[in-house]
């Protein structure tokens, strides 16, 4: 029955000629899981695969038609078959039937993906890659499940940090853990109020940072100042996997390719090459929530939701035989959104908390009283005949606006206007379309039912330099455009347009990084100096009114971070905080050790506000 039994990666692939009777056996296959506590994977033998053609015919007479299957494409070196269908859930079958009656008369293994209302380039060319490049991978999922599953050198019974990047500070988010046995880095971003090398990038060069001893690269989220500096470490000489949810992979590739495009424009030398991109693609492991997968000897890596944007995870790892677990949120939500649920408060085991601080200090209105400030500020400047100019973050805050335009102009809030969308907002938001299960409950119910809530009839794309100058013509409109901080991309070319203008507004809708062109303009710079097509330095006076709405974020305000510490289970031993400013840091901190007092399940908690460079032992 068993031809061969392979590493891939974290998982132990078994091939087998006679699919049909081990799918009657499923219950073995699980209980040697359980008992080797391993991933397992059931792949065919090449030898009992049907040609291409006769496969795909048969898929095709088997699914139902109102599946709705708009591509098939074969991986003839993992013996994959991957179905874009509108609605997967009748390609997979009640209790995964017809996916199993699939694997049995072609020998194909179904992979099933959902092919989202608007198509996303970005998602067929990552697939198109992973197939053409599946020799490549395949070779590289043994390689890596030979370190993974090796026995164990040294007994773990030492742990340490070492803060690279992203403490007292935002941007540039990187932590090194340290076992006896393995490294792994825990994101690698870049500083959005930086442009070169040393503070543009975490603190790589010190000693005990060194890549060719990195076992894995665990990235929480797709934003630059999480993921920006990851295509860099290959640059350099990395070659091991990088884990994240499949939702991240894809985003990370707009955002790091979009990355190049603006460094390059403004004639910056950027860190890396799209080669460097593509390859971080291929050592890509995706990993779905609540999967428990070892990425190294005597580490397991489980992802839970953040709630922060699309994908995004808080990364748990179990270190040693229970010696140890910590959780690192990453950027994260611990409320409900339009867009998006709320951060997972609940884990098997937790020594120690590494937790965003972003807000530290600040507690924020409420998402409605946000969204009726908007509402609000749109509404008085279209009536002195202003247009609005809104950066947004390609990734969660663009949609989340989207989401409350849309509604506005439904219930009659706002009166018709044209909203022109510009930047990687479009193929971001074709991107959650695809991966509707990782929304709210009303966003994903709606694209179930064949709708996209991300439509409307007042949303323009722009596209061309006609579309932008449309925008630009007398008369209200609304714009959103990347990049949210103002540090390059089209929202920087309409403040241009638009600054001088009194009857404008400005409406931020996201944090603003210190060192960046929003943060400057938030706290009160009035003039724009940049370089005109002649290469003459021209000054631009900003008129337009200036508006910050804190409530939108994609971050925890205050009372959701003391609330997240209280209803945490288990209880840390340990709370490190990172991701903040340090008046946010210690602003938070002093609120942690006031409630040890009041709450005696904190009391004994041990909080730490470390810098960059310091290094904690844990163990």
């Amino acid at each position: 029955m068993m031809t061969s039994i392979e590493f891939e990666g974290p998982e132990i692939a078994i091939y087998v000629k006679n699919p049909g009777i081990l799918m009657e056996q499923m219950g073995i296959i699980r209980d040697i899981a359980k008992t080797i506590r391993k991933r397992v994977v059931i792949r065919t033998d090449p030898s009992i695969r049907k040609p291409e053609e006769e496969a795909k015919k048969i898929i095709l007479e088997t699914v139902p038609k109102e599946a709705e299957i708009k591509a098939i494409e074969f991986d003839d070196v993992l013996g994959d078959v991957i179905i874009k269908a509108e609605k997967p859930g009748l390609v997979i079958g009640k209790g995964g039937n017809i996916r199993r009656e699939l694997l049995v008369k072609t020998g194909w293994r179904p992979t099933v993906i959902r092919a989202p209302p608007t198509s996303s380039k970005i998602l067929d060319s990552i697939l198109g890659q992973l197939i053409a490049e599946s020799n490549y991978r395949k070779t590289f999922l043994r390689n890596i499940g030979e370190r993974i599953h090796r026995d164990l050198l040294f007994k773990t019974n030492s742990i340490r940090i070492i803060a690279l990047g992203g403490f007292q500070e935002v941007g540039r988010s990187a932590i090194l853990v340290e076992t006896n046995e393995s490294k792994i880095l825990l994101d690698a971003g870049v500083n959005p109020g930086s442009s070169s090398f040393p503070s543009i990038a975490p603190r790589f060069d010190v000693d005990e940072f060194k890549i060719e001893e990195l076992d894995a690269i665990v990235i929480t989220h797709a934003h630059l100042d999480h993921v920006g500096m990851l295509p860099f470490l290959f640059k350099y000489g990395y070659n091991g996997p990088v884990y994240m949810t499949k939702a991240t992979r894809d985003i990370m590739v707009l955002s790091q390719l979009d990355f190049l495009d603006i460094m390059t424009k403004e004639g910056k030398i950027p860190p890396y090459t799209q080669k460097e991109v593509k390859k971080a693609v291929l050592h890509t492991i995706p990993v779905e929530y609540g999967d428990v997968t070892d990425i190294a000897p005597d580490i397991r890596l489980t992802l839970y939701d953040a709630g922060h944007i699309l994908g995004s995870a808080m990364a748990h790892l179990h270190i040693g035989n229970g010696l140890h677990n910590i959780v690192y949120t990453g950027d994260f939500k611990y409320a409900h959104t339009k867009l998006l649920n709320k951060a997972t408060d609940k884990f098997p085991r937790l020594e120690t908390l590494i937790m965003e601080s972003t807000y530290g200090e600040t507690k924020q209105p409420s998402r409605a009283e946000a969204e009726s400030n908007l509402i609000n500020i749109i509404r008085k400047t279209v009536q002195r005949g202003g247009k609005i100019l809104v950066p947004v973050m390609s990734v969660g805050r663009g949609q989340e606006i989207m989401l409350i335009l849309s509604e506005a102009f439904s219930k009659g809030q706002l009166q018709d206007i044209p909203v022109y969308i510009e930047g990687m907002v479009t193929e971001v938001t074709a991107l959650h379309t695809h991966y509707p299960e990782l929304m709210s409950q009303s966003v994903e119910k709606a694209i179930h039912l064949g709708e996209n809530p991300f439509m409307n009839k007042n949303f323009v794309v722009v596209q061309s330099k006609d579309k932008r100058s449309e925008a630009l013509e007398p008369g209200p409109c609304i714009i959103l455009a990347t990049s949210g901080m103002l540090n390059g991309g089209p929202s920087v070319e309409y403040l241009k347009s638009l600054a001088e203008d009194p009857k404008n507004s400005l409406i931020f809708v996201s944090y603003q990084v210190e060192g960046t062109l929003g943060r400057k303009i938030k706290d009160g710079q009035k003039e724009l100096t940049f370089l005109n097509p002649d290469g003459k330095i021209e000054t631009i006076k900003i008129n337009m009114e200036i508006h910050s709405i804190e409530g939108f974020s994609g971050h925890s305000d205050k009372n959701e971070l003391i609330s997240f510490i209280e209803n945490i289970e288990p209880k840390p031993k340990n709370i490190i905080l990172n991701h903040g400013e340090l008046s946010a840091i210690m602003s938070l901190y002093n609120s942690i050790e006031k409630r040890k007092y009041a709450n005696r399940a904190l009391s004994d908690i041990r909080v730490i506000a470390p810098s960059i460079l310091d290094a904690i032992a844990l163990i």
